[in-house]
């Protein structure tokens, strides 16, 4: 597969064009005042930091992957989604965001397990059991939100706290804990059939017309972790690394070369060997949450591309 040209940074102007919000991952365009048009970059982000060089690939796989699980739970809650003109754009409902990220854990990994091993027993208020290890599983799922920073890091909040800040009120975090749960429940039902574990994920919400809507991006490798299950006993019982598909491995890349985000530190440089190795990844990745083979586009050229494409839409909505 030969690759594209890295999508690193956007700057359109569309056809009614009222806004425009570039963030970590997605840069965001508001079109009037009720649609919003994402265009997935190749960027990378870790530790809440954009690292210097894209990802071939990535957006379109971040795409794709989360296209399909927004239709794939739109029984469950109302999605932003409206259509998908380019492999790397999902065009959709503008809504007002509700600023906390519901985040769901299965396991003990990742911060959760990070904070258990220095002795915690608590995180955002969910009780963590005593006698766990690394990658096992929580009697039921905990949920962990944290706070939607406008810069620099997102930060754990309890669900007491949420209401106490006036973020949500009570009766509407009880409507978010409820369907982050039912989507969590969803997401593992689907990765099963894939011969895979959902291990954690988070969601963002937002209102439209009073209605919690479901946003942003949903079971992706960005948002996600899963671990294979063949084996996954096995290697609990034995004490081995679980296989997992995720983004983690470039966390642990990162931490490898002394780089956590932390203040006084520097990015290490990630060649193109490395590049193409996080590409295979998240290739890999997709064909394997979505059961069908990525079939990505090449182009050289792909601003050009996502502009005509958008608005070949736009203008077909008129």
């Amino acid at each position: 597969m030969s690759s594209p040209t890295p999508i690193t940074k956007t700057d359109f102007n569309f056809t009614g064009q009222t806004s425009a919000y570039h963030g970590k991952v997605r840069d965001m365009y508001g079109i009037g005042d009720d649609l919003l048009v994402a265009v997935v970059s190749d960027r990378i982000s870790a530790f809440d930091v954009v690292m210097p060089r894209g990802i071939p690939y990535k957006g379109q796989v971040l795409n794709g992957v989360a296209s399909k699980f927004l239709d794939a739970v739109s029984d469950i809650v109302p999605t932003w989604k409206i259509a998908t003109p380019d492999p790397s754009v999902t065009i959709g409902h503008r809504a007002d965001p509700i600023r906390i990220e519901m985040v769901i854990r299965g396991y003990l990994t990742g911060h959760a397990w990070r904070t258990y091993k220095k002795g915690l027993r608590e995180l955002c208020g969910a009780e963590l059991p005593e006698g766990m290890k690394e990658h096992d599983k929580f009697p039921t799922p905990i949920i962990t939100p944290a706070t939607k920073a406008e810069e620099g890091h997102d930060e754990d909040i309890s669900p007491a706290d949420i209401v106490a800040r006036g973020i949500v009120s009570q009766d509407l975090y009880d409507e978010l804990d409820r369907v982050t749960r039912a989507l969590f429940q969803r997401g593992t039902e689907i990765a099963a059939e894939q011969g895979l574990i959902l291990v954690d994920t988070k969601y963002e919400f937002g209102l439209k017309d009073g209605e919690l809507m479901l946003i942003d991006e949903i079971h992706t490798p960005d948002s996600s972790r899963y671990f294979y299950a063949d084996g996954y006993q096995e290697r609990q019982d034995a004490g081995e690394p679980q296989k997992q598909l995720s983004k983690e491995f470039v966390r642990e890349w990162l931490m490898d070369h002394d780089f956590m985000g932390l203040e006084g530190q520097t990015v290490p440089h990630m060649d193109d060997d490395f590049l193409n190795l996080v590409t295979t990844r998240y290739v890999e990745l997709y064909d394997k949450v979505t059961g069908t083979t990525f079939s990505g586009d090449a182009s050289n050229k792909p601003l050009e591309r996502i502009e005509k494409a958008v608005e070949e839409w736009l203008a077909k909505r008129q």
